[in-house]
């Protein structure tokens, strides 16, 4: 990826030099080793802080979002002959864009709002598997040499296989490149084995409906109402959530069982035709909850009764978005 980020630098470099973008969001290197966070640049000089590898974790589709809209909403309160747009331009893999394509569909933003660098993906590094792999060491040093990791702990080094330690989502993906992008920034990453991307669900699917909720059970038990899985999805963005809603109140705010249970449901069922298993829930998850299953399980589905894989193209419309008559029914009356 090493030239990818240099190509990367000097496009960010050139789009906020040409006046063509207020602000780059991409990664920076992050302060502990083997991690990257995002970075906001608005000075050209400032680009060669830009990297991209397998530690880029974040959906920065996020950020653009978010920026956006608190750009509009403080522009309300200057007048009209004065307001200005504000454009974006963002790092942006294949899950990314896939992000960007669904929040152009709802409409949150015009398409002259974002500028989208659309960068290959190989996957990124599960925190979580990386910890495990260290088997509690702490890392003083690392790097990414190719399909190789290799780290230095106070115990000496330790090299280990990346394809070990990518996210579940990585190894599966159907969308390592971007779907849709304005500069496209290196050569394309080559096609992932994905005919076990259902492999989990498929399993799941064959329980019983009281295995299948005693799991759900069991997961949503170790939630703890961070809200970390909703604040960093992409696809969650109402101004007001129905979680903290009070007029009327759709669930209650404690720690009780149900109120947990009935807001992970709604949250699922919130993402129907719109999640892009990026992963970003699973990896802010503290508590290691499966979220993951669950929102594949409605993935499937959407495949398999619209044909829809969500954020796929801009003209592909989102199945709760249309009817067509040779749509497939058998699901009404057999659940």
């Amino acid at each position: 990826m090493e030239n990818v980020e240099k190509k990367l630098q000097e496009e960010a470099k050139k789009l906020l030099a040409d006046k063509k973008v207020d602000v780059v969001i991409g990664y920076e290197r992050g302060t502990l080793p083997l991690t990257a966070t995002p970075v906001f640049i608005t000075d050209a000089g400032d680009a060669e802080k830009l990297v991209y590898d397998a530690t880029c974790v974040q959906n920065l589709a996020k950020y653009a979002h978010d920026i956006i809209s608190a750009h509009r909403e403080a522009q309300k309160k200057v007048k009209p002959e004065d307001r200005k747009n504000k454009v974006v331009g963002v790092v942006a893999r294949g899950c990314t864009t896939r992000s960007l394509v669904i929040q152009l569909q709802e409409r949150q933003y015009d398409r002259e709002s974002i500028v989208i660098l659309g960068v290959p993906c190989d996957g990124y590094i599960d925190p979580k598997k990386f910890n495990l792999a260290l088997d509690g060491e702490q890392a003083a040093e690392g790097s990414v040499n190719g399909d190789q990791i290799a780290v230095k702990t106070l115990a000496g080094e330790k090299k280990f296989a990346l394809k070990d330690v990518l996210a579940d989502n990585c190894i599966t993906c159907r969308f390592n490149n971007p779907v849709i992008s304005d500069v496209v920034i290196g050569d394309k990453a080559p096609a992932k084995a994905a005919d076990k991307e259902y492999e989990k669900v498929d399993a799941f699917e064959k329980l019983s409906t009281e295995e299948r909720w005693a799991y759900f059970t069991k997961e949503m038990s170790k939630c703890i109402r961070c809200y970390a899985c909703r604040n960093a999805c992409p696809s969650c963005y109402c101004k007001v959530c129905f979680v903290e809603q009070t007029m009327p109140q759709f669930v209650g705010t404690s720690a009780e069982q149900t109120d947990t249970q009935i807001f992970q449901l709604l949250r699922t069922f919130h993402m129907v035709g719109r999640c892009v298993d990026c992963g970003s829930c699973v990896s802010v998850c503290p508590m290691g909850v499966d979220l993951r299953n669950f929102l594949k399980k409605l993935d499937k589905d959407a495949l398999e009764l619209f044909e829809h894989r969500a954020g796929a193209s801009m003209e592909d419309v989102p199945p709760l978005s249309t009817y067509r008559e040779n749509d497939k029914e058998d699901f009404i009356y057999n659940p």
